[in-house]
């Protein structure tokens, strides 16, 4: 059973699209070949697709000699177009066998393929274009495309107004140490940490927004979990409360689950991933209460001390679902997080950690829309307002309570998908120490 997406190069069919009821059917695939094996005057070749896998035959007696010759010939990750009849046979390794009546080379690949099944991680990066051909890192970039399918999805229908915000900017969101200065006609710009000032402004218009793009922090942390450029969903709505965009925050991560389990079946089976939907609503803790169970772990947090990643790995450790942490300190959080009225040396600000010992997901809050306030909050930070002009002038004509939050799509799959290291969910990671390929 064929369908209406694309194809070119006279293929017929995608891998994904073959099974029993394709048999007997004469079918042509464009792709790679995968792996390839000669027995008794039949050569089996594991052809492959960014849909799949399946075996195609081709044996000497039934097809022309050119055609034989041609299978002898190619190599491995070579380009081929396959015409043959579609079998249903359970010694194939998907249960499926084409067997072939035409097979040419397009692209003929050096016999001396790089990648062997014991290359180190640090040798795979290096040769990361050609590694990304794999079935697993296949498999992953498809399901963060889902991520970002489903984000939209789900926003879409919540009514919020996709936009598309400046990369080049001229001053920080998440503070100066971390940014890349670039020099702009004479003066000094930057890459974009966060597009929340551009949001702030464009929802008095628009009332509820999003972006997926690239944010870049300048830090040189060599962990698991960072990265000096990321895809980075955003959101921000107006005439909102901390405790709105929260709600926002969980439909989403709740959305994103369900989207993913439906629609990536064939993926997860691949990687061996269950997915789990986390049920709604998400549970609540106080900063203070998260200080509680860290003691429990053995970890003593002074209070006004942001946590340290072991810490919030033991906190989450003892969730089995996403929880927020909320009423995080004044001094712990940056400029424009909004302090609690009843309570000020705290903000109406949370971070969405993932369970098991995973950590946060997302971080989001209610933002100052009081000019006074916000220029207090500026100069306790030793900010220069002069750089923020614009961004105060927003206060001035009569901007709302709002909230926002931010979530990159990395974290995210590294989440779901149990990934070892940030890196794989990455098409090309870019670190302190990897800028190539």
């Amino acid at each position: 059973m064929t369908s209406k997406v694309l194809k070119t190069f006279e293929k017929s069919h995608f891998v994904s699209e073959l099974d029993s009821s394709s048999t007997d059917e004469i079918v042509t695939l464009t792709g790679f070949v995968h792996r390839k094996r000669e027995h008794g005057g039949v050569i089996f070749i594991i052809f492959r697709d960014s849909t799949g896998t399946v075996q195609v035959a081709g044996h000497r007696k039934q097809i022309s000699p050119a055609a034989f010759e041609a299978m002898q010939q190619v190599t491995l990750e070579s380009s081929i177009r396959v015409t043959g009849k579609v079998f249903v046979d359970k010694r194939a390794p998907t249960g499926i066998e084409i067997h072939v009546t035409s097979f040419e080379i397009v692209s003929l690949a050096d016999p001396e393929w790089p990648l062997e099944k014991d290359a180190g991680d640090a040798f795979l990066y290096d040769k990361r274009h050609l590694y990304i051909r794999s079935p697993s890192q296949t498999a992953i970039m498809q399901i963060k495309a889902e991520i970002s399918r489903a984000a939209h999805l789900h926003l879409d229908n919540e009514g919020f107004t996709e936009i598309f915000p400046p990369i080049l900017v001229s001053a920080s969101v998440e503070g100066g140490a971390t940014l890349f200065p670039l020099k702009y006609f004479g003066r000094t710009a930057y890459l974009s940490q966060s597009a929340q000032l551009y949001e702030e402004a464009a929802i008095c218009g628009l009332e509820k927004v999003y972006l997926i793009a690239p944010s870049f922090r300048a830090e040189k942390h060599r962990t698991r979990r960072h990265l000096t450029e990321f895809w980075h969903l955003e959101a921000e709505l107006t005439f909102a409360t901390h405790d709105d965009i929260m709600g926002v925050e969980e439909r989403l991560v709740h959305a994103i689950c369900k989207h993913i389990k439906s629609k990536c079946k064939r993926q997860l089976s691949l990687l061996d991933v269950k997915i789990k939907v986390p049920s709604l609503p998400f549970k609540r803790i106080t900063y203070d209460e998260a200080i509680e169970i860290a003691a429990t772990q053995g970890f003593k947090v002074s209070w006004g001390e942001d946590f340290g990643r072991e810490v919030e790995r033991a906190i989450s450790r003892q969730f089995k679902e996403p929880f927020f942490i909320k009423g995080y300190p004044t001094a712990a959080r940056s400029f424009y997080h909004l302090p609690d009225p009843d309570r000020p040396e705290v903000t109406l600000s949370s971070d969405l950690i993932a369970p098991a010992g995973f950590g946060e997901l997302t971080s989001g809050g209610q933002r100052i829309h009081d000019l006074d306030q916000l220029m207090e909050r500026i100069k306790e930070q030793a900010l220069d307002p002069s750089s923020y002009s614009w961004y105060l002038e927003l206060r001035e004509f009569g901007l709302p309570p709002h909230a926002g939050f931010g979530m990159g799509l990395e974290r995210c799959l590294v989440w779901l998908l149990g990934l070892k290291h940030i890196r794989e969910a990455c098409l090309f990671p870019r670190t302190p120490s990897r800028l190539r390929p």
